[in-house]
């Protein structure tokens, strides 16, 4: 199926669906605490929203404070009536009366259950679970994630493993975990029997690393100690050769490893890496303008400068406006210079190639 085609159709035929109640008693507000800065409920909106195949977002809750949290995030807002609010009531159920509530409910196709309280799920993980239902080679599918533990009965019994005989990692069957997640299933199907596996059911592999369902205090807590590292942006693509016509570089601490060597007649020297010797002869020979720019003005300087063939600005106090100048004299724009240092008096210069 062409891919533009089956986002296409997606977009008509599926709706996510995020039950939300206010009753938790494990984490008392659960569905509004922060992770990461952000509700849970909102987490879970974006990550729907910003999916290639959902057409719509719904949260159902009885809640003021997580209706406002999810409405904000771009949810359409289904209230949840009590009877399907308390600790017995169905995720199902809330999926159904959603179904519904909304407009437009008979021409879905697939409905997507999300959870609130997997706060690393991702749109591209809701798009995999969405994938095998679109492609007819399932009914029914979820997150799950690949586990290696051994599992026991409380009377001692292994229940995935024989204790006398226990095979290596490397040898045992592939097993997953249900990370409770995201759950894709037809409407039809879930209309007619109620619960969401039914038909061919495919397991969907995730990031096991993402894996973290918040049901109690100490689950939020780590959550919230891994949001730093899982939801900062992916770092921008490092500069290529392409994008380069000069680099400039600090003496002191950059070309040395920082340290000056005093003997006991006052005499100092310092220590360079042959390493980048090489990499700048590379650098000089791909066409690349070299520069040394440093504040004192030293004869292991000029020595080093002479050989590697590379010119040494010495004695900079200002070193900004001397990178600048350089720039200038040798047509070099700003933007298409490297700048490297170790210090705050190379800020400067930082600042105007950046």
């Amino acid at each position: 199926m062409d891919a533009e085609l089956r986002t296409s159709d997606a977009h008509r035929r599926v709706v996510a669906v995020i039950p939300a109640r206010g009753g938790s008693k494990g984490v008392p507000g659960k569905n509004v605490a922060e992770v990461g800065g952000v509700a849970l409920v909102a987490r879970a909106v974006s990550a729907a929203l910003d999916a290639h195949s959902v057409a719509r977002v719904v949260v159902s809750t009885d809640d003021v404070d997580i209706a406002a949290a999810a409405s904000s995030a771009g949810a359409e807002i289904v209230v949840r009536p009590a009877e399907i609010a308390n600790d017995t009531a169905t995720s199902e159920a809330a999926v159904l009366h959603a179904l519904d509530s909304i407009d437009g409910a008979e021409r879905l196709d697939i409905v997507l259950l999300v959870q609130c309280t997997s706060p690393f799920l991702t749109a591209s993980d809701i798009d995999a679970v969405v994938e095998p239902l679109l492609a007819d080679e399932a009914d029914s599918a979820f997150t799950a994630a690949r586990s290696h533990g051994f599992l026991w009965h409380p009377d001692g019994t292994g229940v995935n493993h024989d204790p006398a005989g226990r095979p290596r990692r490397q040898d045992r069957p592939v097993e997953l975990l249900e990370t409770g997640a995201a759950y894709a299933m037809r409407v039809k199907n879930l209309r007619a029997r109620g619960h969401r596996f039914v038909g061919r059911i495919r397991p969907v592999e995730v990031d096991a690393a993402r894996t973290l369902e918040i049901d109690e205090p100490a689950d939020l807590e780590r959550a919230r100690l891994l949001a730093p590292l899982f939801d900062t942006p992916a770092l921008p693509a490092l500069p290529t050769l392409a994008d380069i016509d000069a680099v400039v570089l600090d003496c002191d601490g950059t070309l040395t490893d920082d340290r000056v060597h005093v003997d006991q007649d006052g005499r100092e020297s310092v220590t360079f890496h042959r390493g980048d010797g090489l990499a700048i002869s590379m650098l000089r020979r791909a066409g690349v303008d070299m520069a040394i720019l440093s504040t004192e003005t030293n004869p292991v300087v000029t020595a080093r400068a002479n050989k590697l063939g590379v010119p040494a600005l010495q004695g900079i106090d200002a070193k900004g406006p001397a990178l600048a100048q350089w720039c200038a004299e040798h047509g070099v724009e700003l933007a298409r210079t490297v700048y490297v240092g170790n210090d705050v008096n190379d800020l400067p210069c930082v600042a105007i190639v950046a």
